[in-house]
């Protein structure tokens, strides 16, 4: 086969063509692209077909331009981390309660845990993680008969039935045999963060104290009511070192005299309503003046109000009922510290039959208290309100 393909190639080799080929027959396209419309749509096909055609050739233009390519990734945002019992003081106006949490102490994270007598943990770090208890509700405040309008607001009265604020607005408490502790939490209403914990997350039987110059105060103390809570109202005394360490507007000094007391206790009682009685809030100093302290005494006693002091008065008599605490549990603001200090307000309460207890709202506080607090009947102690510690002059 490859023989004949090879002869007939030489066969025709050398001979010139043959005349009379097929030529094809443009005049049909030529009357075409006559068109203008056919043109226009030539002329931009030609245009595509050469910038391909470019292309191809000489390669992508832009290839020798620098390029890069980056991976997004969008970053959750972050809450914002609970207030540390620093910050949660540190905006009030008032220098002397910005001074109660000093930075560094008692938050730090090597000691947020600790083990409670019934074996079970508690976190004591920056936040209150306790869980929120139902409400007991108490009688909503101002009640009928109670108060007067005084020159700056409602002052407490005794009722002409002989009803007092100490006994109406205290939170009812029936003694079951067991030994008895009480803890008062002060320093309430200048940060609504610490406030709320408080009032949802202790036991209804914890007494909350609130500080006269918080703003919105009826609203704390109503809610405070709502929840189950009794209410003491701070009342600010003259300290070692005063002015340079003050209370605040309105302290009682030890150098006033009667009219002065009572001019002042006119402000801070007005404040609201609800409250059983009042605690002192420093006071070394006022507490030294026979004089000042009386007048003081004497108003409490007239309107018919509890006085709850942190062991400053302790000697001294007056007021419609009287109570004195044992023990400050958060001195030393670390969970373990205020663990200790309410064990052995625990004990005490079993050794002399019943306990009180002060402490500041700290979160670490709040925290280690409302855990402490959840297993006291298991270790057969009565948590009892403050008002129930209280007793009148004589009795």
């Amino acid at each position: 086969m490859f023989a004949k393909r090879q002869s007939a190639l030489a066969a025709s080799a050398g001979q010139a063509p043959k005349a009379g080929g097929v030529r094809p027959n443009l005049k049909p396209v030529a009357a075409l692209l006559r068109r203008p419309a056919v043109a226009v749509g030539a002329a931009g096909l030609l245009t595509l077909a050469a910038g391909a055609l470019f292309v191809t050739v000489l390669g992508d233009p832009r290839a020798g331009v620098p390029s890069a390519r980056v991976a997004l990734k969008r970053e959750p945002v972050a809450e914002a981390p609970a207030p540390t019992g620093f910050d949660a003081f540190s905006s009030d106006a008032f220098g002397v309660y910005q001074d109660l949490a000093a930075p560094g102490e008692g938050l730090a994270p090597d000691a947020a845990i600790i083990t409670l007598p019934d074996g079970t943990q508690a976190a004591g770090g920056a936040g209150v993680t306790a869980p929120r208890l139902a409400a007991q509700p108490l009688t909503p405040a101002p009640i009928a008969g109670l108060f007067q309008q005084g020159p700056e607001g409602p002052l407490p009265v005794i009722a002409p039935d002989g009803r007092t604020p100490a006994v109406a607005y205290a939170r009812p408490f029936r003694a079951d045999g067991r030994p008895r502790v009480a803890l008062i939490v002060g320093g309430l209403g200048l940060n609504a963060a610490t406030t709320r914990a408080a009032i949802e997350r202790l036991p209804a039987e914890v007494t909350l104290s609130f500080v006269p110059y918080a703003e919105g105060l009826q609203g704390w103390i109503d809610l405070a009511r709502a929840q189950g809570h009794e209410v003491l109202i701070e009342i600010p005394m003259e300290p070692t070192g005063y002015p340079d360490n003050d209370p605040g507007p309105y302290t009682l000094l030890a150098s006033e005299g009667p009219e002065d007391v009572q001019a002042k206790m006119g402000w801070l009682l007005s404040r609201a309503q609800g409250y059983f009685g009042v605690t002192n809030y420093l006071g070394d100093r006022f507490t030294g003046s026979d004089a000042a302290t009386g007048a003081f005494l004497q108003i409490l006693r007239q309107r018919g109000l509890a006085f709850i002091d942190d062991g400053a008065l302790a000697r001294r008599p007056g007021a419609f009922t009287r109570a004195t605490a044992n023990t400050v549990i958060d001195e030393t603001q670390t969970p373990a510290a205020i663990i200790g200090r309410l064990n052995a307000l625990e004990a005490a309460a079993k050794t002399r039959g019943q306990a009180l207890g002060t402490g500041f709202s700290y979160p670490v506080t709040v925290e280690a208290a409302a855990r402490w607090a959840a297993g006291l009947n298991a270790r057969g102690v009565q948590l009892a309100p403050a008002s129930a510690m209280a007793q009148r002059p004589g009795r």
